[in-house]
This record gives C-alpha cells, structure tokens and sequence, in this order.
C-alpha cells in the first residue's frame, strides 16, 4: 500500500510540476507585444464541448484514524460525463467504484460506489489564453457527492451491508490531446469522507486516494470562437453611395474654393491697408505709396488760361480745374464765371465770341463735376486788357466761389 501511496503522491507532483513547465512554453494566443489573449469568446450552444470520460487505476484508503484494519488498496473505475461552458469553466457528473483490500488478514474486501458532481476549472486555459490544440491542459477539480461503502466486493449482493455517506475531495484532471475528439486522460482524486461510511467511528475521517488513466471523447462542437470584433453601428443614410461621393467631391472642391477666396481677401487686405486709416472729405497727398494729409483752402478766383485763339482747355489747365471741383465743388455750391479774351489781338466781335466759348468750356467741367447749372453765372466779358501785361494772362477764365 505505501508503495501505492507514493505512486498516486508521484503522479500528483509530476502533473503540478510539469504544469508549470507546460505554462512557461505555451506561446498561443499572444499579441505582437508577447501578452497573452484572452476572451471573450462566444457562448456555446447546449450540446457543444460536451465530453466523456472512461478510466481505470488504483486506488488507496487512508483512515486518520488507528485502526489499520481499514487501510487497503484496490482497483478504481471511472465513467463521467461533463460539459464546458467557457474554455475555462466546466462541469461533469459520474461514478467512481473501486475496491480494496483491508491491511488484516480478516479485514476482507470492501465495494466502494461514489456517485458525485465536479466543477472544473481549466487553470492552462484561465493563465495561458485559451488554444485548441495545446497538447496538455492542467484542470483542478472540486468533487462532492454520496458514497456508499459495502463489507463485500459486489455491492449489489445480498448481506452487502451497505453504508451511505456524504464525501468529497480535490482533484486533478489531466487531458493529453490525440485530436479534436479524443483525449488521453489522467485523472487523480483525494476523497474524504466518515469513517461512520466503513463503519467505524465517525468521529473520524478517511481519505481514498485515486489515480485512473483513460480516454476522453469530445462531441459536438470542440473548440470556442472569439469575438472578433464589436459589430459596428450601421447608421442609414437617405442617398446611395454615388450620391454620397458626389456630395463629398463637392464639399472638397467647396473647400478648395474657400481657400483660395481666402488668399485673395488675404491679398485684398494687403492691398488696402495704406487706405485704411483715410478719413472721408480728408484730402491727402500720395507720394511713394504712402498718404500725407494736407490742408486745402478754397482759394478764389481760380483762373484758368487758354492758348491764343483758343476756347480749348490744354492738359494742365484741364487737370487744375479738375483738382478745384473735387475739393471744392458739390451741388449746392454758387458760382460765378467770367470769360476773357486778350484785347490787344483780334476784333472786338471775335474776342467776344471767344470769351464766350471759353466761359462755357469751363461751365461744361463745372456741370460734370456735380454743381448745377442753377447755381453758375457765366458771363463774357470779350476782349479786355485787365492784367496788362503779359498778354497772355488776359486770355483766361475766372472762377469764383460766392
């Protein structure tokens, strides 16, 4: 029996041990940083990752008590059925008989039948992400249910005496994968239940130490599926997917559209900013791109001088009465425009002519330059001789403010 004992002890140690090692290789389910994946995955349906379990091994009875009557070893059975919710988490139920031999010579042979209900708990799944083909998964187990203990081998002959109690214990569950449907499995329990159960003092407790190998069978569906992705919200929209590109081609030539307004009003802005500061009815004198206010007095007469002969305005002359109407001259403005011609040349009809000619010349610029004819007094004074010399200075018109 002891050699029994370490062997069950042995196989306990190499599965917890070799768990270890299995972890620290298991590279599955890892993201480009080297961590480990893990969930969720999706649920299963109810007759997916169900499986079943066959086995046969040793078993040992250990009683705490000093009656070494009842320590003895035998063979152990196992038939289980069970179902894997998440790649972690599980249940199975199942019946676990075995037999053994008392220590004594009189201590006979006892029929053992433990019916009972595990939850599993896939501990390579929960640390090394979940992988479908790892060879090797380490499953703890927590086992507990009702044994019944009879004083003969077969349990179901007559004068068995069979004792009911309840039991549990810590387990170990091994599988070893051949493919998606089967397994090899090492399974190793610690039942403890009343020694009351093998009929003895209940005030003690017994331990039956098990170790089965065997197959497992995988039915329906094997593995788990992830959730790849949260499902993305689909907003309807009322146009097709033309309409949509031809409104965004749109909005893109909009855009561009608006930057380059903005670039000119940018440039327009440049262009005015030498005028921004300019007060209206302010007159100003530009010279090298800039603005100098400057103080402008209605100075009258104002005489403007024609060429010999001549009732037309030259150039010059032309410019200095249009500098006096815009700073000087608006609708309401009275006027009065008198018209010469030089006396010491031509006719006294001619020089009368011309000084006419010339006044009206003048009155035409007035008009365009906003006064009202209403508001003029043109007169022709024909030929005088009022500046005497030079001559020239009496071929002219004068213009003065009332």
């Amino acid at each position: 029996m002891k050699g029994i004992k370490m062997l069950i002890g042995a196989l306990a140690t190499a599965s917890l041990l070799f768990s270890v090692n299995a972890f620290a290789q298991e590279n599955a389910n890892r993201d480009e940083n080297g961590n480990v994946v893990r969930g969720a995955y999706e649920t299963n349906k109810a007759f997916d990752n169900i499986f079943i379990g066959v086995g046969a091994g040793v078993n040992s009875t250990f009683s705490f008590s000093k009656n070494p009557s009842i320590r003895g070893i035998g063979l152990a059975t196992d038939i289980t059925l069970g179902k894997w919710f998440t790649p972690a988490i599980g249940i199975r139920g199942g019946w676990h008989g075995f037999w053994n031999k008392g220590m004594t010579k009189d201590s006979g042979v006892f029929g053992f039948n433990y019916v009972h209900g595990d939850v599993m708990w896939n501990i390579s799944n929960s640390i090394g992400g979940y992988k479908e083909t790892r060879v090797w998964n380490i499953i703890p187990y927590m086992s507990m249910g009702v044994l019944d203990v009879s004083a003969r081998r077969n349990i179901f002959s007559k004068g068995a005496g069979n004792n009911l109690e309840y039991a549990a214990g810590p387990g170990l569950y091994n599988t070893f994968r051949l493919s998606n449907r089967v397994s090899i499995t090492l399974d190793l329990l610690a039942l403890i239940g009343k020694a009351s159960a093998y009929n003895t003092d209940s005030r003690y407790l017994i331990m039956f130490p098990s170790a089965t190998a065997g197959l497992a069978f995988n039915l329906g569906k094997t593995n788990f599926d992830r959730h790849t992705s949260i499902t993305p919200v689909v907003i309807p929209v009322p146009f097709t997917t033309e309409q949509y590109n031809a409104l965004a081609d749109k909005v893109a030539a909009l855009e561009k559209e608006n930057a380059q307004l903005k670039d000119k009003i940018a440039a327009l802005e440049k262009e005015l900013a030498p005028y921004k500061n300019l007060v209206n009815g302010q007159t100003y004198l530009f010279e090298n791109g800039k603005f100098t206010a400057v103080e402008v007095t209605n100075a009258t007469p104002l005489s403007i001088y024609f060429d010999l002969g001549s009732a037309k305005l030259s150039a010059r002359e032309k410019a200095h009465l249009e500098y006096f109407c815009q700073n000087a001259v608006d609708a309401d403005t009275k006027l009065e425009v008198n018209g010469y011609a030089d006396k010491a040349t031509g006719s006294v009809k001619t020089n009368q002519a011309l000084s006419e000619k010339r006044a009206k010349a003048v009155v035409e610029l007035l008009k365009k330059a906003g006064a009202q004819e209403s508001n003029i007094d043109c007169k022709a004074n024909g030929g005088v001789d009022i500046f005497n010399t030079p001559a020239y200075k009496n071929r002219v018109v004068t213009i003065e403010i009332k």
